[in-house]
């Protein structure tokens, strides 16, 4: 019987997988429908605000108990939680929104797969990692690739070096915030974390949000459809999905997900928003995919 559940569980999570690469994908389209009707604060500002007040029922299910291990979370860590989540998790996603407000999403999908590159890098600057040969090709194989996806603009694309560089930064942000959170990760669970950094973001971006609806920014159905799933469908159901995933699997088969990603992403830019990548881009995506591959290999 045990032998059964253990085979059935990894299929069911590489289900899990396959979702979580759709809703992480999807949320490049919807940004841009949400962008497209909506100005730039009230985007990020609702956000927020959705994304607190789904964490509330999350939290209220015993998803922010804390991770099992030695040292327990206090109080205390409480400042340096806020600090971490707001300046992290809230500052990579409101890079990833001006970004993509600038720029391709098959730009933009592209370039958010350099995540595992720029922690290793990270790591390696504060003495946790060694970088071998082999690694330090792929990081400059994936550097190239960046650098040839500066010559592929296509018709349809809008995708602008302004907008590349605001997507580089919000990926930046995003792999500092994992190398400084993680001691409170380990103490505090990560749920809880994310939850903290949400509860202060949605605080401070709802008078602002409601503010600017008071000026007159209205839009679609499609375009607040956008704004409600970036919150629920990348910021929370996708986090947990990850999260689960990461229980059941080891790291470099949930990263499969960072490999197939600016595939699908693409495929949607151009069936959903007419997209239409230049010719250097497939290229450039070989070339980045290629060095990550490298860089996360073990």
């Amino acid at each position: 019987m045990s032998g059964g559940k253990s085979q059935a569980a990894p299929r069911a999570v590489y289900g899990w997988l396959a979702l979580l690469l759709m809703l992480w994908s999807a949320n490049f389209i919807f940004a841009r429908f949400a962008l497209r009707e909506l100005p730039l604060g009230v985007v990020l500002g609702f956000r927020y605000v959705f994304s607190a007040a789904l964490m509330l029922p999350v939290m209220a299910l015993g998803g922010g108990g804390a991770a099992r291990s030695k040292h327990a979370w206090n109080r205390r860590d409480l400042p340096g939680l806020l600090t971490i989540g707001l300046l992290g998790l809230v500052g990579n996603q409101a890079l990833f929104v001006i970004g993509i407000s600038m720029t391709s999403v098959a730009h933009a999908g592209v370039i958010t797969t350099l995540s595992p590159v720029l922690v290793l890098l990270g790591s390696a600057a504060l003495g946790h990692e060694r970088i071998s040969g082999a690694r330090i090709a792929g990081l400059v194989t994936a550097a190239c690739g960046v650098v040839v996806l500066q010559f592929s603009r296509g018709s349809a694309g809008a995708a602008t070096l302004k907008g590349d560089a605001v997507m580089l930064a919000s990926v930046v942000v995003f792999a500092a915030f994992n190398l400084a959170a993680k001691p409170y990760a380990e103490r505090a669970g990560t749920i809880r974390m994310n939850a903290i950094a949400y509860f202060a973001a949605g605080a401070v971006a709802l008078p602002l949000a409601l503010w600017s609806l008071n000026r007159g920014a209205h839009g679609s159905v499609l375009a607040w459809f956008g704004v409600a799933y970036m919150a629920a469908g990348s910021s929370v159901a996708g986090y947990l999905i990850y999260a689960y995933a990461l229980r059941h699997l080891a790291a470099s088969r949930v990263s499969v997900v960072v490999y197939l990603q600016p595939v699908v992403v693409t495929l949607l830019a151009i069936a959903m928003l007419g997209e239409r990548p230049g010719a250097w881009f497939l290229p450039a995506v070989g070339l980045v995919l290629a060095g990550v591959w490298v860089v996360e290999r073990r």
